[in-house]
């Protein structure tokens, strides 16, 4: 594999958009790079259209995972460039019901891949549960507009005995003076990948306390699957795809009342049998065997 990205001089910044000014040679500086040998091209975000037409390309893939025109303070082209990629791509798959949803009018023969997992990656998480000492309702992915900051400050407030740890940044996108602070609060800031399963170890309950909004109304959170790995009973907001796919192995809640009472009725459970209920969901959701399926839709072409 080769890894390409763009080194701006200057402050460090870990994400420089396609839009910014100072990528805008990045196309023709692709394209030195890699050759004018035809490829498959494969885009996650339309702002990347441009330089998928400064390639040669065999075949065109558009992954649609995330309705990014919904986030905050998403460039206003977005919405234009997502509709002409829809009808550029020559594949199309969606990483949820809602997002195939949203393409299928222009894209019926989208393709529906939700999210997957590798099990394997999540077995040193799992462990004889509920733990001694203080219980942790824990939340793992970056803190922004999705998450419902209210409901998280009124969960600590009704769980002053628990622990609610936050692993992940907060993003640049929402004021970090409006995350929740008190003292059953712990947040652990960005963490690599590995280190999460040794995170979610620690935790009793696992936490998907996402706001019902705009910027969620799309979303399938890779994050449930990665919690059922861990062996963690799972508390979330009614987000559509949740409730759709997870409803029946997920306790779903509307407040922090709803959430506390929850994270003590699982903490209270089975969670060997949950992990039996989750197994063959596990199995079915593998990385592996989604990219397999992938594969064959896009050697078809």
């Amino acid at each position: 594999m080769t890894r390409v990205w763009l080194d701006v001089p200057g402050e460090y910044q870990w994400n420089v958009p396609f839009t910014d000014e100072r990528a805008s040679g990045y196309a023709q500086l692709v394209r030195e790079l890699l050759g004018a040998a035809e490829r498959t091209v494969w885009l996650y975000s339309p702002l990347a259209l441009g330089l998928a037409r400064a390639l040669d390309r065999s075949l065109l893939v558009y992954d649609v995972m995330d309705d990014l025109a919904a986030f905050a303070k998403a460039p206003p082209e977005l919405r234009e460039l997502h509709r002409e990629l829809l009808a550029e791509a020559d594949v199309v798959f969606a990483g949820g019901r809602s997002l195939l949803a949203g393409v299928a009018a222009a894209r019926p023969d989208a393709h529906l891949f939700p999210s997957g997992v590798e099990p394997e990656d999540y077995a040193a998480a799992r462990r004889a549960r509920p733990g001694s000492g203080r219980p942790v309702a824990g939340y793992v992915g970056v803190i922004d507009e999705r998450l419902d900051l209210d409901l998280l400050a009124g969960l600590a407030e009704e769980l002053p005995d628990w622990e609610l740890r936050l692993v992940g940044p907060v993003v640049e996108k929402i004021d970090p003076a409006s995350v929740p602070r008190a003292p059953n609060i712990v947040r652990t800031g960005m963490q690599p990948y590995e280190r999460l399963p040794a995170h979610m170890r620690d935790f009793d309950v696992a936490l998907m306390p996402f706001a019902l909004n705009e910027a969620t109304r799309s979303i399938s959170p890779t994050k449930t699957l990665e919690y059922f790995a861990a062996g963690l009973p799972v508390v979330s907001t009614r987000v559509p795809d949740v409730v759709a796919d997870y409803g029946e192995y997920v306790e779903l809640a509307d407040d922090a009342a709803g959430f506390a009472e929850a994270c003590r009725t699982l903490r209270a459970g089975d969670y060997e049998a949950h992990e039996e209920r989750v197994r063959p969901l596990l199995e079915r959701q593998r990385w592996s065997a989604i990219a397999a399926r992938m594969a064959e839709i896009v050697d078809a072409r």
